[in-house]
């Protein structure tokens, strides 16, 4: 931690050590705040949100008086979201993956149905309120599904076409979409689960196979076990982030490391059901998991700037809160198409996770659920892989068809530059710069990368 005066602020400048340290005593604080104040209990507010929430607050007041501000090296971020990920393909049994092959369908199909409506609804809103084309995309699915990655991948690409403040309402329309994501999500899921008066189903077959197959192992484990399983998510995260480089090169466009660790994970957890490699222990890593996602979703939070979204023109804010009215409507087709049971229920907040936030945030309101109410085994397997793989290569075809239909764009802004009117055509080929974020659920080059959180 350093102490430096920049354009005559007092700035607290902290290194990826100290920014994770700050982040891990947030939680903690959210933790305590939520436990001690029934409203973020009872509406199911994650942890991460309540202590992230304070600190932007925080980091508000600095900004408004001008007095200080705070500088974070968001470096942990990317390896606590790879992490996460990893194990979440690591409790992806084959055996149980099957079992939820029409749930998975049914899933992606509502999830591209609403990215469409994403979309035309950013297109009639800027038709309607003088909205330019670049602004109205970034406030639609590109940001709410793509994130801060996608939103300033494409900001960029409109920036040098003339439009200025682009990754300005791009990374202010990703904000918004993050922190409604988490609190619309939770106290919606919950609403479903108490108006409609459900609990775990402990006779679903389901269930018990999904117990059965991730059952801790008998006896205690040794400290050469515990190594050898968080061996296992390292190398996976390592053999991930390779494959989805070359992955990347043979199809010409971005495709998002965690998407890789999670299938190196799938085929090692898998291969390791045949063959015994190690002593694989699911509670380890699904614990494992809950801590990187936590801090994760800390670090994501606390280094967001609240201000970002004081400084959205009235189109985009309309635009926002539609994309978001959007997605709730939804939650009750989720929770109808899924079955009205209660794991529909927490699929509806994870659906909402995802869609306006990132997957990240959808296992965030989904295990605030089940810490209440119990077990959703059908959720945990539905869900993350939808919102993290399924899900991003659809939004982008879907955008790439916007793009393509797309009248030119309006007249420059009074003060930017006149941009190229062949915007769809220019765009078209620069495609796979911007899609290199898009497929990314990842607050990496979201927040931060879905990059570093800016």
């Amino acid at each position: 931690m350093s102490f430096e005066t920049i354009d005559s602020v007092f700035t607290i400048k902290n290194d990826a050590v100290m920014t994770l340290a700050i982040a891990a005593v947030l939680l903690l604080i959210g933790y305590f705040v939520r436990n001690k104040v029934k409203f973020l209990s009872k509406y199911c507010i994650p942890a991460p949100v309540v202590g992230g929430f304070l600190f932007m607050f925080v980091t508000w007041i600095g900004h408004a008086t001008k007095a200080f501000a705070f500088s974070f090296d968001t470096y942990f971020q990317n390896p606590f979201m790879l992490a996460f990920f990893t194990t979440v393909g690591l409790g992806a049994s084959l055996s149980l993956l099957k079992k939820g092959g029409v749930l998975l369908i049914i899933y992606w199909a509502i999830a591209c149905i609403v990215s469409i409506f994403q979309n035309a609804i950013g297109v009639g809103v800027g038709s309607l309120l003088g909205l330019q084309a670049p602004y109205a995309l970034l406030a639609s699915a590109i940001s709410m599904i793509g994130g801060h990655g996608a939103a300033l991948a494409y900001g960029t690409t409109f920036e040098e076409m003339g439009y200025t403040a682009a990754k300005l309402a791009g990374a202010a329309a990703a904000t918004f979409g993050l922190i409604s994501s988490v609190m619309i999500g939770g106290p919606l899921a919950r609403r479903l689960v108490e108006k409609n008066n459900l609990k775990p189903n402990e006779n679903d077959t389901f269930t018990s196979d999904i117990d059965q197959v991730n059952a801790a192992q008998e006896g205690k484990l040794s400290g050469l076990d515990i190594m050898k399983n968080v061996t296992a998510v390292i190398i996976c995260m390592a053999l991930g982030t390779m494959v989805s480089g070359w992955i990347s090169k043979l199809i010409g466009m971005g495709f998002p490391t965690y998407v890789g660790a999670m299938f190196v994970a799938v085929i090692l957890r898998n291969l390791n059901e045949k063959f015994k490699f190690y002593r694989f222990d699911f509670p380890l890593v699904d614990k494992l998991g809950d801590v990187m996602l936590a801090l994760y979703l800390s670090i994501a939070l606390m280094s967001l700037k609240l201000w970002e979204l004081a400084g959205l023109a009235l189109p985009l804010l309309v635009n926002l809160g539609l994309q978001a009215l959007l997605v709730t409507a939804f939650c009750a087709v989720v929770f109808r198409a899924m079955g009205r049971d209660y794991d529909a229920a927490v699929m509806g907040g994870g659906f909402i996770g995802f869609m306006l936030g990132t997957t990240a945030n959808a296992m965030a309101v989904m295990r605030t659920l089940v810490e209440r109410y119990g077990m959703a085994p059908r959720a945990f397997l539905v869900a993350p892989l939808i919102g993290a793989f399924f899900i991003d290569f659809a939004n982008a075809l879907i955008i790439t068809g916007f793009i393509n239909f797309w009248p030119h764009c309006p007249g420059p802004a009074a003060h930017a530059p006149a941009p190229d009117r062949s915007f769809p055509r220019r765009l078209h080929h620069r495609l796979d710069q911007c899609r290199r974020a898009c497929g990314g659920h990842e607050l990496q080059g979201r927040v931060g990368g879905r990059g570093r959180a800016q």
